[in-house]
C-alpha cells in the first residue's frame, strides 16, 4: 500500500531551521508530483510547497518563499522541506501529500509536527 511517512519535526526558537523528510513507499515515486501541506492550530489546511516529478520544477506559498527549499531524491524515494529563518507562525503539522496523476492529492502522511517558540 502506499505509505508516506514523515520524520525531522520538533521545537526550535524563531530564527532557527529545521529540515523534514517524508519517507514513500508502495508506488513508483518518480512518476508523482509531491507537496507538503500544513495546518495550525485552529486554521484549515494550508498548502506551502509543490516539486514536480523530476525535482527540476518547484513552488512555494508566498508565506514560505526564500525561507524554505523542498528537494527530492527519487533514487530515495523521498522529499525533503529545509526550513530555515522560522517564525512563530510557522507553527503547524506539516504533512507530505502525494499528488494523482490528473491532479488533486490522493495519499497524505500523517504528518509530522514543528513548534517555533521561544
Amino acid at each position: 500500500e502506499v505509505q508516506l511517512v514523515e520524520s525531522g519535526g520538533g521545537m526550535v526558537q524563531p530564527g532557527g531551521s529545521l529540515r523534514l523528510s517524508c519517507a514513500a513507499s508502495g508506488f513508483t515515486f518518480s512518476s508523482y508530483d509531491m507537496s507538503w501541506v500544513r495546518q495550525a492550530p485552529g486554521k484549515g489546511p494550508e498548502w506551502v510547497s509543490i516539486i514536480l516529478t523530476g525535482g527540476g520544477v518547484t513552488d512555494y506559498a508566498d508565506s514560505v518563499k526564500g525561507r524554505f527549499t523542498i528537494s527530492r531524491d527519487n533514487a530515495k524515494a523521498t522529499v525533503y522541506l529545509q526550513m530555515n529563518s522560522l517564525k512563530p507562525e510557522d507553527t503547524a503539522l506539516y504533512y507530505c501529500v502525494r499528488h494523482h496523476l490528473i491532479g488533486g492529492m490522493d495519499y497524505w502522511g500523517k504528518g509530522t509536527l514543528v513548534t517555533v517558540s521561544s
